[in-house]
């Protein structure tokens, strides 16, 4: 009876266990043999390398909530980029943060986070509809290469992508969910840090308007 109730319990376990991300020191969540093949792909994302200079029409004015009142609150907000230098994803100079030139929405997202599946699309539309006014880089947080890549290609992702294995940039900003939106003027000051859940286009619009002052085309 003993050696019957073990057999049935094992599958039990097993798919309990399956429900857990699985990781390892080097690549986060453990990555499945179509992850590994796209990590040897040429990457889908846009290199790193115009980071350090601002869209090529963008308004550099103070946006309409210069007095920022709740900046006092809010950890992170009213204050520059941290000193962070983050690895770009398609390789080439690494990336400090300081040197980034906005107006910019920043969104940090992983692979296996279903909210950040359901709304980075929204970033690359938003990408897309600002081009030259706005700039849309992601951070990719505790994941996979091979997993990030995988769905840069399924859905068309192709803004500039930042590797944060350590989750440095969310430390800095006092913030340890996923997915993490922040917003950044033309003066590198942060006006504004999102945690709401998935955004869509709607909302992301309305952001980019309010805090950087950015129409955001239809």
């Amino acid at each position: 009876m003993r050696k019957r109730l073990v057999l049935l319990l094992v599958p039990a376990l097993l798919a309990v266990a399956g429900c857990t991300a699985d990781t390892d020191t080097d690549t986060g969540p453990a990555t499945t043999t179509r992850e590994k093949a796209a990590s040897s792909r040429p990457s889908p994302f846009a290199d790193c390398a115009d980071l350090g200079t601002p869209p090529a029409s963008a308004d550099l004015a103070t946006p309409p909530s210069s007095a920022l009142p709740e900046s006092s609150r809010v950890p992170g907000v009213g204050k520059a980029l941290p000193e962070l230098t983050l690895t770009c994803f398609t390789g080439g100079d690494a990336v400090a943060l300081p040197d980034l030139r906005g107006p910019a929405v920043i969104n940090v997202w992983a692979s296996w986070c279903p909210p950040c599946r359901k709304e980075l699309p929204a970033f690359q539309r938003l990408s897309e509809r600002t081009a030259g006014q706005l700039r849309v880089v992601g951070v990719n947080s505790r994941d996979g290469r091979g997993a990030a890549q995988s769905f840069g290609e399924d859905f068309g992702v192709r803004f500039p992508m930042l590797f944060d294995q350590g989750e440095a940039f969310q430390r800095a900003l006092e913030r340890n969910a996923i997915p993490l939106t922040v917003l950044v003027d033309g003066q590198g000051i942060v006006r504004h840090v999102d945690a709401s859940g998935a955004l869509d286009d709607a909302r992301l619009a309305e952001l980019v308007r309010r805090h950087l002052g950015v129409a955001v085309p239809a």
